[in-house]
């Protein structure tokens, strides 16, 4: 198979099949029976099945719901385009070094495409149709917005922001959204809002691979997620402009709306609660007395046969993505700062991030891991930052722990950096702070790495070494069920 971005996410699908584990689930409940389903697969199968569901509780047959589709490393590889049989840190560098060197593909606009092939306006805007779900046991409603693209305009600079947004369902024609403050959706909405004006907005459900994985990545105001997206994949990324609002919608999407969010004190709900990425329900109004802004929802466009992304966020013992691409980002951001021998990175649900170097000198991995702390990849919400050398996989957590177990002195080899940007959807932010929406927290950096004085003098280690582990994996593959990538 060729090594091309897929298309769209139906594409997406079919090559993943090729490629790994999927199932097919049929007559499952949209309302808390799926979600369980997926965690639990998450949770408890190394490189999980990619999960489709259809004949949804309620829901007439094609109205599916696909699931965990990035939860494979192998199929993050397939959505950019990489070979897919390479080990899991091999591709975070591949990763970077393809975002790094391509070049911005501005998108192309077209009269139409599948997106369009359902149109509802006005007063036929149902919402409903779609088996949008209630993952966790008390979430405060349905959201179809998981696996989603917001995108909205700058009404200064005319600069066109994608980005990834929860979205609660709130009725037929009104969605709830929730957006982090700094966010840069966030602050385009502000803008709008200060002029008196409702903002003008498109959201997709169910957008081709690379464009979600855009509207996820941490790119600097006033660079095209759309121009990032067609570089990525070599080709421009189709567009119709939308009749409403001529903000561009993604051509191949599954479904989009096209609305406008009001200013807050015009309009806004309650909104959650609703279990996020870290494992807590940390956000959400209902009875803080601050409401969320709304999107009311003028048209709804939709394929065929539908098919919902979800990506509602699970607890990190149940990871959805199984290749950082935030590590490659920082990877990139580490060696233009000038950190020499950087030979890799990682990120475990953002909570971790792991920086590997080849020490060259006194310093070297006090320099590594400050760099890291202040990064834009690694610089929000953030909680660890841990060194190690070259000899251990920062993509393996079991040797991260090993490392930060034997070559960590707590008196002298951990930092504690303050006032660093963090979350509301913290679970450890104090209510005072959150109150005072002092939105910071503490980032703790363990230097898991042989002491540079006396490295040389450090015990050697007695582990197998990966050549021959890798060689006895071969060899008897066939009569120990050795796990496979």
């Amino acid at each position: 198979m060729a090594e091309n971005a897929c298309h769209d996410l139906r594409e997406f699908i079919e090559a993943s099949k090729q490629i790994g584990d999927w199932k097919e689930i049929k007559g499952a409940d949209w309302n808390l029976e799926i979600g369980a389903l997926i965690e639990t697969t998450a949770e408890l199968i190394p490189q999980p099945p990619m999960l489709l569901f259809d004949e949804i509780k309620n829901y007439p047959r094609g109205f599916r719901v696909a699931a965990l589709l990035f939860a494979s490393y192998k199929r993050v590889a397939l959505a950019l385009g990489l070979p897919h049989e390479k080990s899991k840190l091999e591709l975070v560098r591949l990763a970077s070094r393809k975002i790094r060197s391509s070049q911005p593909i501005p998108p192309l606009e077209v009269k139409t495409g599948p997106v369009m092939e359902n149109v509802l306006k006005g007063k036929d805007v149902d919402l409903l149709r779609f088996p949008a779900l209630r993952s966790h046991e008390n979430d405060g409603g349905r959201y179809i917005g998981t696996g989603d693209t917001v995108i909205n305009r700058d009404p200064d600079s005319g600069f066109i922001n994608m980005g990834t947004y929860r979205m609660q369902l709130h009725d037929r024609d009104l969605l709830g959204l929730w957006m982090s403050p700094g966010q840069h959706g966030r602050l385009i909405c502000m803008r709008h809002w200060e002029k008196g004006q409702s903002c003008p907005i498109v959201a997709t459900f169910g957008p081709d691979p690379l464009s979600f994985l855009a509207a996820n990545a941490k790119i600097p105001w006033g660079q095209s997620e759309f121009d990032y997206v067609g570089g990525l994949r070599g080709r421009p990324l189709e567009i119709i402009k939308g009749p409403i609002t001529g903000l561009p919608i993604p051509a191949s999407a599954e479904v989009a709306i096209e609305g406008e969010v009001p200013p807050p004190s015009v309009e806004s709900r309650d909104e959650g609660p609703f279990g996020e990425w870290p494992g807590y329900y940390s956000g959400g109004t209902v009875g803080t007395g601050e409401a969320q802004p709304v999107i009311k929802v003028k048209a709804l466009y939709y394929r065929n046969d539908p098919i919902l992304q979800d990506e509602a966020p699970l607890w990190p013992g149940a990871p959805r993505t199984d290749l950082s691409l935030r590590a490659g980002l920082l990877w990139d951001q580490l060696e233009s700062a000038g950190i020499q021998d950087v030979t890799g990175v990682y990120s475990f649900t953002n909570y971790i991030y792991v920086v590997a170097i080849k020490q060259r000198y006194a310093g070297h991995a006090k320099q590594a891991g400050m760099a890291a702390v202040a990064a834009s990849a690694s610089a929000r919400h953030g909680r660890y930052v841990v060194v190690v050398d070259d000899d251990i996989d920062p993509t393996n957590l079991k040797e991260v722990l090993w490392a930060m177990m034997t070559r960590v002195d707590p008196a002298t080899n951990i930092d504690i950096v303050d006032g660093c940007w963090s979350t509301p959807l913290d679970p450890r932010m104090p209510p005072d702070k959150r109150a005072a929406r002092d939105h910071t927290n503490s980032r703790a950096v363990f230097y898991a790495v042989r002491p540079f004085e006396w490295r040389d003098k450090f015990p050697k280690v007695s582990r197998v070494s990966r050549e021959l582990r890798e060689k006895v994996i071969r060899d008897f593959q066939n009569i120990i069920p050795f796990p496979k990538g």
